[in-house]
């Protein structure tokens, strides 16, 4: 029954991965105009594909945020953190409770793009000089190119997250997990004012997702019942 609710709940995201993904790429489109900001993210991208390519993996570091945002959001939905381990080979997080979010937090989840945003702002605000935008910018590029690079290579070795999750379900939470930070972080950055707009435009492509598949459903189901009385 449990595989079977994951099953379901999976093909329930479906359209709203769908219509979220739509309403991220229009975002993009419409934030190209910000040239500053994406040379710059860009170029912090770059330079860190360059070190993770030469450079020995920094695995470690990445374990420790790994586990990290497990106790992270395991403390936003209440859970107490009884212990945490991080070592090069894995690491481990023990909560008094978990859910689906808390587990597969690490996949969608920059920590050290959220850390690395924290202290920024913080001297921005303090000390709102000229150059602390495209370091912001650059920073943010290289820490989420961090976030990327590691996660897709750690997910070569079987990930006890995804797999207690269910792959479907997993698979369905990372991508939409990873839309909505573009939702909401992308506008803000580039000059493009409130998230809320695209977030409005993810939940009307969310129902126009719903709407072609109940036609396409329907419609299969007509060409079915049809096939099936020409048998007759």
């Amino acid at each position: 029954m449990r595989r079977l609710a994951r099953w379901l709940l999976a093909l329930a995201l479906l359209p709203i991965c769908t219509g979220a993904s739509i309403a991220a790429l229009n975002c993009l489109r419409g934030s190209v105009a910000a040239a500053e900001f994406w040379i710059a993210f860009g170029g912090g991208t770059a330079a860190w594909i360059i070190v993770f390519l030469v450079l020995p993996k920094p695995v470690w570091l990445y374990v420790v945020g790994h586990e990290l945002t497990h106790a992270l959001w395991g403390l936003l939905f209440g859970a107490r953190v009884k212990s945490l381990r991080a070592t090069a080979k894995g690491g481990q997080v023990v909560l008094s409770h978990s859910n689906t979010l808390i587990a597969l937090a690490p996949y969608f989840f920059p920590f050290y793009t959220a850390l690395f945003t924290g202290v920024a702002l913080t001297v921005r605000w303090f000390w709102p000089a000229p150059w602390v935008d495209p370091v912001f910018h650059f920073g943010l590029g290289a820490t989420y190119g961090f976030h990327v690079t590691l996660t897709l290579w750690i997910l070569r070795i079987r990930q006890t997250d995804i797999t207690g999750e269910g792959y479907l379900l997993s698979a369905m939470v990372i991508w939409l997990g990873n839309v909505l930070m573009i939702l909401t972080a992308v506008p803000p950055l580039t000059g493009g004012g409130s998230p809320v707009p695209h977030l409005y435009e993810a939940f009307l492509q969310t129902g126009r997702s719903i709407e072609f598949t109940g036609r396409a459903a329907m419609a299969l189901s007509h060409r079915l019942v049809a096939m099936r009385a020409g048998w007759r």
